[in-house]
């Protein structure tokens, strides 16, 4: 008879970007759940102000700033301070960090196409290969890719981002792939229409643009964190190189 592997779930987690919207929304659920998370970002008054909430709940929470724009080298002594903020091991991340610059191919500055490539690509590969030798080291750790519904549609406005994030996903099937007969397990959650701070001005083209999809409302950052909790916990151990599309129907069913 095959045994099944019943070890404790994974307790030391990178979130990057984790200082607003879905990132602080995971942080705060990871961290619910009993994970030590490091939390990351720009901005060091938001990142303190997560950790002081996830530590005024009774979780553990350390903030470790970054600017995930920086040199492969750079990016590698950040993965190396955030194994250091965790304690010495580092068990799973989540890749959520990204930047959207909501203008057409024509429009789209130079400085923002390499940001954006930076952040979006960069940034996840070498800080995976900075991260996973050592969880391969212990047979066992997890990846969670943030793509987005936008991956598998046209849009005249954030071509370059949809373009990211569909590498993105596919950073996640080839992961899988690569690192899954190791013990690491690599899955993407894709978001759909989402309120976040970062779009709390376009209220309105966000309720237009979800109004007729089957949940017929927009997504909510704690909606998404859900489903990276699951994705690392013990009750989706056999899921490899899956996409969840966590995003009210708006894939499935777009028709415009």
């Amino acid at each position: 008879m095959t045994s099944i592997d019943t070890a404790p779930a994974p307790s030391t987690v990178l979130i990057t970007g984790s200082t607003s919207g879905i990132g602080a929304a995971t942080a705060r659920a990871l961290a619910a759940e009993g994970w030590r998370v490091v939390v990351t970002g720009r901005d060091s008054g938001r990142g303190r102000v997560v950790v002081d909430e996830i530590e005024a709940d009774g979780g553990r929470a350390v903030f470790l700033p970054s600017d995930l724009t920086g040199s492969p080298a750079e990016l590698r002594a950040f993965a190396a301070a955030a194994v250091d903020a965790a304690g010495g091991n580092l068990d799973a991340v989540v890749h959520n960090a990204a930047l959207c610059p909501a203008v057409d191919s024509l429009t789209l500055t130079d400085d923002d196409l390499d940001a954006t490539l930076a952040v979006n690509i960069r940034a996840p590969h070498v800080l995976t290969a900075a991260l996973v030798p050592a969880m391969i080291d212990r047979g066992r750790g997890a990846i969670v890719v943030i793509g987005s519904w936008m991956a598998h549609v046209g849009h005249p406005f954030v071509g370059l981002y949809s373009a990211t994030k569909a590498a993105e996903i596919q950073f996640g099937r080839s992961w899988a792939a690569e690192f899954g007969p190791r013990g690491i397990r690599v899955n993407t959650v894709s978001p759909g229409a989402t309120r976040t701070p970062i779009n709390a001005e376009d209220g309105d083209i966000i309720a237009t643009m979800t109004g007729g999809i089957p949940a017929g409302r927009p997504g909510t950052p704690e909606e998404i964190a859900a489903a990276v909790v699951w994705l690392l916990s013990d009750g989706s151990t056999y899921l490899h190189g899956a996409e969840l599309a966590v995003d009210g129907g708006i894939t499935s069913t777009r028709s415009a």
